[in-house]
């Protein structure tokens, strides 16, 4: 597509000038700030500080992947097949309509349920979250969707999709950062106060004004991107031919299903997301539970390994365009791997969990870039199209979460508040599986790309002439 390219002297495209990758790399900012509230702190929240069972707090967060996973595909259809509103253009109306419902619908997950206490049932309690979480989760998949469908719209050359994607997980990494970063301070200010130290060492329901603050800073800073976003990417801008265009082979979304690349890049991303949202959302229990770190680390560890995915991330480029993206994605499961026998063999890892850390940051942001990048190789020119790829993928995506986390839950040793010993050994290995397991299943399904490399079949396309 000819969309935003800048010619150069001889024609050839080069990348979008850099306050538009700029506008558009925060336009995700809302998105990636709550998602590392979700991901990181949502079993903490209603398991440690509201008192929920193992169960329950697993069914909140099934009950939200699910939501996701349905609502991706449906709105990739509707985003490519709708126009818009008015000369907005569609993707950034879906990306509207999302902000609105994930402002709408944030702040009253990570909060008390209105009119409960200790007496109110836990069933009551869930009835009450569900609602606000299916809205933030089609919210959150509207936004993401049409993010994510504007870049094979925005750039065509395979570099510049790359520098792109790695510019939109540069800010996911600055929002991770800045989701850490603001809940050390609060937990730190909450120790320093006259408090009694045994209640803020550990996680109890003295800490919910602590999530709700964080909640309501999230949505200021995000709401305050969104803005950015919308005021700063132009729409792109179709060139008008002389004459009638050459007739196009356009893929419909029924044709993907019949494209095998489509199956090998959908589990290839599925995998990826395996490791980096449950190794995410277990890492907490990990740290509190098994190597019995205060509770500022749930906040300290976090920020390392987002801070070394941050400066990875200004690298990947020239690696990628070095090595290739299929063996670079191979450098980052090797960093995982490695990470995961560190767990493996050190049982008492103490400070020394700083190091493995970095590797697991440096591994996770790595493969989740050049998943993002062999998605838009997929895509191609098919941009018609795109949102519906795009939501295909994040509905695998989804749903293996959010299966992943309900069978933890389920098989969770202990169904007190209170860890057991037997929990202690439970989360050294769900980190050891999450991480490592995954990553040989990701090796083998990158495998097949490396023998079947990504492309399209032609006899699947559905020809038209377009007249403009």
């Amino acid at each position: 597509p000819a969309f935003l390219l800048v010619q150069n002297g001889k024609g050839a495209p080069r990348s979008l000038p850099f306050c538009q990758r700029l506008s558009y790399a925060v336009g995700h900012f809302l998105n990636d700030l709550c998602a590392s509230m979700w991901f990181t702190y949502l079993l903490v929240y209603y398991h440690s500080v509201l008192g929920f069972q193992n169960t329950y707090a697993g069914v909140l967060l099934l009950v939200g992947q699910i939501a996701d996973g349905v609502c991706t595909p449906l709105i990739g259809y509707e985003s490519d097949r709708t126009p818009g509103c008015g000369t907005y253009g569609k993707r950034k109306t879906w990306h509207l309509v999302g902000t609105v419902s994930v402002l709408m619908s944030f702040a009253f997950i990570f909060n008390q349920c209105l009119g409960c206490d200790q007496y109110t049932s836990q069933w009551v309690s869930l009835t009450y979250f569900i609602p606000f979480i299916i809205i933030f989760q089609f919210g959150w998949a509207a936004t993401q969707i049409s993010h994510l469908s504007l870049i094979p719209e925005l750039v065509s050359c395979e570099h510049a999709k790359v520098e792109l994607t790695a510019y939109r997980y540069a800010f996911t990494v600055m929002a991770n950062i800045t989701v850490y970063a603001v809940a050390y301070l609060l937990f730190h200010f909450q120790t320093g106060s006259d408090q009694d130290p045994s209640l803020t060492e550990t996680l109890g329901p003295i800490d919910i004004p602590i999530f709700r603050n964080l909640s309501l800073i999230v949505l200021g800073i995000g709401a305050l991107s969104s803005v950015l976003f919308h005021l700063g990417e132009r729409r792109p801008l179709i060139p008008r031919p002389q004459a009638a265009a050459p007739v196009q082979s356009l893929l419909r979304w029924k044709c993907w299903l019949k494209q095998p690349s489509f199956y090998q890049v959908a589990f290839l991303y599925m995998s990826t997301r395996l490791i980096v949202n449950v190794s995410q959302t277990y890492n907490l229990m990990y740290l509190t539970n098994t190597l019995m770190l205060p509770k500022k680390y749930i906040a300290t560890i976090p920020l390392v390994m987002y801070v070394s995915g941050f400066a990875s991330s200004f690298i990947m480029k020239p690696i990628s365009k070095l090595i290739g993206k299929c063996m670079t994605y191979f450098v980052g499961l090797l960093l995982i791997m490695a990470f995961s026998y560190w767990v493996l063999i050190d049982d008492q890892m103490g400070d020394r969990i700083y190091g493995a850390s970095v590797l697991l940051g440096v591994g996770s942001a790595t493969i989740l870039v050049m998943s993002l990048s062999m998605t838009a190789d997929l895509i191609g020119d098919q941009t018609q199209s795109g949102a519906f790829v795009y939501g295909a993928m994040s509905f695998t995506d989804k749903v293996a979460n959010g299966v992943a986390v309900m069978m933890i839950q389920t098989l969770h040793p202990c169904h007190s508040q209170v860890c057991c010993p037997a929990c202690v050994w439970y989360y050294h290995y769900v980190m050891v599986i999450a991480t490592g397991g995954v990553a040989v299943i990701a090796a083998l399904s990158l495998c097949t790309i490396l023998v079947w490399p990504i492309r399209i079949v032609r006899r699947e396309f559905h020809h038209i002439t377009l007249e403009l």
